[in-house]
């Protein structure tokens, strides 16, 4: 009984830490593409930084970070740690703009881009920390619904943030500042709520001749396939990310405004969705249920090329948001299916280090296609590989199921 309350009260304190954790994304990261073309003048390049310069950074903190956070017996108070220093970004950001203008640009992104170091230790210990806590028969419900209550809170948060965007010019760096340091404010209240999860006490073993990224789990070929079906897919998901800040902004001349409304939509997309993607993922399992996701990303980009009205691009973003919701939960609830307790770490480690890899690339990749072609055949490229990668969930579902049943009869034979 004691336990039960126990999950249960950790299962409400995360949805509180969520949902700060939102409201500071919200606030802070869907604006940075604006906040650097508008305020600060960046080029399409350092644009593209904003997403790549973290992910390059956040390899080398997943390294270091892996390694600790494996011999770690409590995650919680190294998680806690790390989202606190990552939070301290957020004020030098929101000062960016009292340097000299030709500076602004380079070290607002800097400044991004060393955040993701911290962040990285925070993230990855949360999710080994998460997965410890949150029983495996309560991850689906509790996921969808934890995902759901977030996505309301950032709508309602980021339509607001936009109708207060729309009273200051495109160009004044006020609002952005007020919005940065407000983010701060919510990390403190985000680290209150973490901190009073409860976290059983584990003894952890360190072999010591553990190689150092942790090679040996690859061994474990149900994970294996699924990195190699899940790095595609983030390749092609992460690639158009930058591209459509940029259509948006630039193509279509979307304001601080139309950025929260496309925000809300597609937050409305994924809160009709979650219920939905949880009930069919344990009906037919996460693996069978990418191969649609991989098919509904694939229309987003090509649905947003028809037009740059700016009212068709907000019911674009809420088609995009059911399948946005389904990617999150089925993404993450398939990585932990393919670990167990006792390589989960390490896993989720070599895991991250790779997406963190190929989220550097990605848009990078995406932004060379801009530049050397043109937006509509990056964006339709984006859209072809993002299809293309409900091929490599097809092999992994049924590997999965041929698996499953060959455990099956092993287990009927012992019997």
């Amino acid at each position: 009984m004691e336990s039960e309350q126990t999950n249960s009260e950790n299962e409400r304190l995360s949805i509180k830490n969520g949902i700060y954790t939102t409201l500071i994304l919200n606030i802070s990261n869907n604006y940075f593409p604006l906040f650097a073309i508008s305020v600060l003048g960046a080029t399409n390049y350092q644009v593209g930084l904003i997403s790549s310069l973290p992910q390059f950074i956040g390899m080398f903190a997943m390294i270091i970070g892996s390694i600790i956070i494996n011999r770690l017996q409590e995650k919680k108070m190294f998680t806690v740690y790390s989202f606190f220093v990552a939070r301290l970004f957020l004020v030098g950001i929101a000062l960016v703009v009292f340097i000299p203008d030709k500076y602004q640009a380079i070290v607002f992104i800097v400044l991004v881009g060393l955040m993701n170091f911290p962040f990285s230790f925070a993230n990855l210990s949360w999710q080994a920390f998460i997965g410890d806590i949150i029983q495996e028969d309560r991850r689906s419900g509790f996921f969808s619904t934890r995902n759901k209550m977030m996505t309301i809170i950032g709508m309602v948060s980021t339509f607001f943030i936009g109708i207060f965007l729309q009273f200051f010019d495109k160009s004044n760096p006020t609002p952005y500042v007020v919005l940065y340091l407000l983010a701060f404010a919510f990390g403190l209240l985000e680290l209150h709520y973490l901190k009073q999860h409860a976290e059983p006490k584990k003894k952890v073993v360190i072999k010591e001749k553990t190689s150092l990224f942790g090679i040996a789990v690859f061994k474990n070929k149900p994970f294996l396939y699924f990195i190699i079906s899940a790095l595609f897919f983030n390749f092609a998901w992460q690639m158009c990310w930058i591209l459509f800040s940029i259509y948006q902004i630039k193509f279509a001349g979307a304001t601080g405004l139309w950025i929260s409304l496309f925000a809300v939509a597609n937050s409305i997309g994924q809160i009709v969705s979650f219920k939905w993607w949880a009930r069919m993922s344990d009906k037919h399992s996460n693996a069978k249920m990418l191969i649609l996701v991989s098919i509904g990303m694939a229309v987003a980009p090509w649905m947003t090329l028809v037009s740059t009205n700016l009212v068709f691009l907000v019911i674009t973003n809420i088609f995009a948001g059911l399948f946005v919701s389904g990617t999150v939960l089925l993404l993450f609830n398939q990585l932990l299916d393919v670990t167990t307790e006792d390589n989960r770490s390490i896993c989720i480690s070599n895991y991250n280090i790779l997406l963190a890899f190929i989220a550097f690339i990605a848009p990078q990749f995406g932004v060379y296609l801009l530049e050397t072609t043109n937006i509509y055949t990056a964006m339709n490229i984006s859209g072809f590989l993002r299809a293309f990668s409900g091929v490599f969930f097809f092999f992994l579902y049924l590997y999965l199921k041929r698996r499953e049943g060959v455990t099956f009869k092993r287990k009927m034979a012992k019997i």
